[in-house]
């Protein structure tokens, strides 16, 4: 007896054989971060999905290659502080300084770090050292920042990024979140160290104290 082969109702052979076609499919340009991520990256504020073009070739480089280079004098700089009034960076020479980039205020990562550098900052008075956090938040976030979390040292405000550039600092992920990135400079303000970490911010404290201390 022939064998048959009995199909589903509204179905053809050659309907059930052809391969399916996804209705839609995300351009393979772009990268989707989702909401429940905020606290992995520990500095970026996504209040909804969003799609982020990937960097090109060009862009890639320029987060990669940072333009202070150890044992060089990074560009000068006045930045207001979280009183609002101007600070420059020749206003630390003399001493070494640290100087922080971090992604933004009140970010978990970005005050666990903060209150990590409180807690060290005796051990960095002890070296003779400054420490200054910058991010391109305005004064008045950074003022509510060091009031909230007791922050005895200087943050600057580098609103539109124009320093955190003249310096490249990398960007993470893509070009999407601004780089954790520590400097230390000597009395003389040359470069000595240069550390990036964005996912273990306490990290930065251990290692310029580590330089301080061989100073």
């Amino acid at each position: 007896m022939a064998a048959t082969l009995s199909l589903p109702n509204n179905h053809s052979l050659p309907s059930l054989l052809s391969p399916k076609t996804p209705s839609s499919q995300a351009p393979p340009s772009s990268l989707l971060i989702p909401r429940s991520l905020h606290s992995q990256f520990h500095g970026i504020r996504l209040s909804t999905p969003t799609s982020l073009p990937l960097a090109s070739s060009s862009s890639a480089k320029s987060c990669i290659f940072a333009k202070v280079n150890k044992g060089r004098v990074p560009p000068s700089f006045t930045l207001k502080n979280q009183d609002g009034k101007p600070v420059s960076l020749s206003k630390f020479k003399g001493k070494p300084v640290v100087v922080y980039f971090y992604p933004a205020d009140e970010t978990p990562g970005c005050t666990k770090q903060a209150c990590a550098f409180r807690d060290s900052y005796e051990k960095f008075k002890k070296a003779g050292a400054e420490v200054v956090g910058i991010s391109g938040d305005d004064p008045s976030s950074h003022q509510a920042f060091a009031k909230k979390y007791r922050l005895p040292f200087t943050l600057l405000s580098d609103e539109g990024n124009k320093v955190r550039k003249e310096w490249g600092v990398p960007a993470d992920l893509f070009g999407a979140l601004p780089g954790r990135q520590t400097y230390v400079l000597d009395k003389n303000g040359v470069v000595q160290l240069i550390y990036n970490n964005q996912f273990q911010p306490e990290k930065h404290i251990n290692e310029t104290l580590k330089l301080l201390q061989s100073l």
